[in-house]
């Protein structure tokens, strides 16, 4: 059974700085991508990043690339999200996601698992 668990979020000052990690059990990585998306009130999700070691690629959301970085601890089943120089439109209820092989673009949350609860993350304006 897939089982993924996030925490981290908070509340932070624009340029400010926050991890994000995601427990994830019942898969391995060399078997799944990984990723994370967000979902602001009002608003669709948005894929925000991805990993994929099958196929060797990530993806990141263009308003976050050069600001977020995603990473995988194999050891300990976890994946981060490093997320600096945080603006107040990346306030937002973010979610961990795996299931693919590959991280397809920026939909590439779709289909996927995701975790329960997400981890919110509120930069004031």
């Amino acid at each position: 059974e897939v089982q993924l668990v996030e925490s981290g979020g908070g509340l932070v000052r624009a340029g400010g700085s926050l991890r994000l990690s995601c427990r994830y059990s019942g898969f391995t990585f060399h078997e799944q991508a990984l990723g994370w998306f967000r979902q602001a009130p009002g608003k669709g999700p948005e894929g925000v990043a991805c990993i994929s070691w099958l196929y060797d690629n990530t993806f990141y959301l263009d308003s976050v690339a050069g600001r977020f970085s995603i990473s995988v601890d194999e050891v300990r089943n976890m994946v981060h999200l490093e997320m600096n120089n945080l603006r107040p439109e990346d306030t937002a209820r973010y979610y961990c996601a795996s299931g693919e092989d590959r991280c397809r673009g920026s939909y590439f949350y779709v289909g996927m698992e995701h975790g329960a609860s997400g981890t919110q993350v509120t930069v004031p304006s």
